[in-house]
């Protein structure tokens, strides 16, 4: 990507200094309309989200969760962009739902813009920009990486690898996510040089996706006894260290966060290899009935009250100016113990995933939790 994710997270850090309380305008005659139908991840619109919403507009709205990007899509081509006023996908998978005529492009000018990081809007051009139309509006970003119990996991964090989550010593206590834990385990051989094609090269063709995951299947499958659970949603993913005897995996940020709000003794770093990325954001289904109370939305959103509320319920980084500086100590924290400079700078961002790579990748991860 040419946007240098470096600045991407130094705007990130530093731009609650600066940051101002951006004017919201109420919609008088939209507050009339009908429902907005929100459809996003699971846990992204709490109660006190939906409630100050409609105190700040007048509009009612409606959440309905779901669990991965594949659910959203399977949903909106199901439907064929109709149900929904707004979703939430990430940033690498926008391109795949216009190739199923799914969204329509965003009217930037109702955006207030000058609420959002700059370094998240100009970042979010690589996807979410498609022939100089704009679908995508940032809302957050986070990671997957490395969580452990601290008292039972052996983990050196100075020299963390993905190649630790199968250290022998684990026993059968490990968690992961099929198609990402290939990726992990994929970054972790390329290190090594034994992959026959750079990981990135797997994104651009067919058969370099196939000659380095027969690679990486191969060496998945000699470790997959240590495995305690696949989890595919984040309420399994704490569920895997909260009652099925978990001790390491490779999941979300926000699963060691929300373990660690229950004061479960957990941990979570980045690898040397990098920490998987990715950033999500608003987008406007085809046949959404009430896309002019999405852009209140989005409006919302870009608040430092908003933003903050988000952080909260989620775990993740919102892209609001100003969040950050709203946020409890102990979220503040956990930001600072899970990444360092290095970490922030040695991300692995989430290549754009063309439709071919998403059937290539589900054909893989179904040979992996099936072996």
């Amino acid at each position: 990507m040419s946007f240098t994710r470096r600045r991407f997270l130094q705007g990130t850090l530093a731009a609650g200094a600066a940051a101002t309380v951006p004017s919201f305008y109420i919609n008088k005659v939209l507050a009339q309309e009908q429902t907005l139908r929100i459809y996003a991840w699971a846990g992204y619109f709490s109660d006190a989200m939906l409630a100050d919403f409609t105190e700040k507009t007048g509009i009612r709205a409606t959440f309905t969760p779901y669990g991965t990007n594949d659910e959203l899509m399977n949903s909106l081509r199901a439907a064929d962009g109709s149900g929904f006023d707004v979703i939430m996908p990430t940033v690498d998978r926008v391109p795949g739902y216009l190739d199923y005529d799914l969204v329509q492009p965003l009217d930037e000018s109702r955006i207030n813009w000058s609420g959002a990081l700059d370094s998240a809007i100009e970042g979010s051009e690589v996807g979410g920009v498609v022939d100089g139309k704009r679908y995508f509006a940032p809302s957050d970003w986070g990671t997957e990486a490395i969580t452990w119990h601290r008292r039972d996991a052996q983990v050196d964090r100075a020299d963390l690898s993905y190649a630790d989550l199968w250290n022998p010593e684990h026993g059968q206590g490990v968690t992961v996510r099929g198609h990402s834990a290939l990726v992990g385990i994929g970054l972790w051989l390329e290190r090594e040089g034994r992959l026959p094609f750079p990981l990135l090269d797997s994104y651009k063709s067919e058969e370099a996706m196939r000659a380095n995951f027969d690679v990486i299947l191969e060496e998945a499958v000699k470790h997959k006894q240590m495995l305690v659970q696949f989890w595919d949603t984040e309420n399994e993913a704490q569920a895997a260290f909260r009652t099925n005897g978990a001790i390491i995996g490779q999941t979300w940020d926000s699963t060691a966060f929300r373990l660690q709000q229950e004061g479960e003794d957990i941990a979570y770093g980045a690898p040397k290899e990098g920490a998987l990325a990715w950033m999500e954001g608003f987008v406007i289904p085809k046949n959404a009935q009430n896309p002019d109370a999405v852009y209140e939305l989005i409006n919302w959103y870009y608040t430092p009250e908003a933003g903050a509320m988000f952080v909260e319920a989620t775990g993740y980084n919102s892209t609001s100016k100003g969040a950050t500086e709203l946020l409890p100590e102990a979220t503040r924290q956990f930001f600072t113990d899970s990444y360092t400079e290095e970490d922030l700078a040695n991300l692995w961002w989430w290549p754009i995933q063309e439709p071919w790579y998403v059937a290539l990748r589900n054909e893989y991860q179904d040979r992996y939790l099936s072996a």
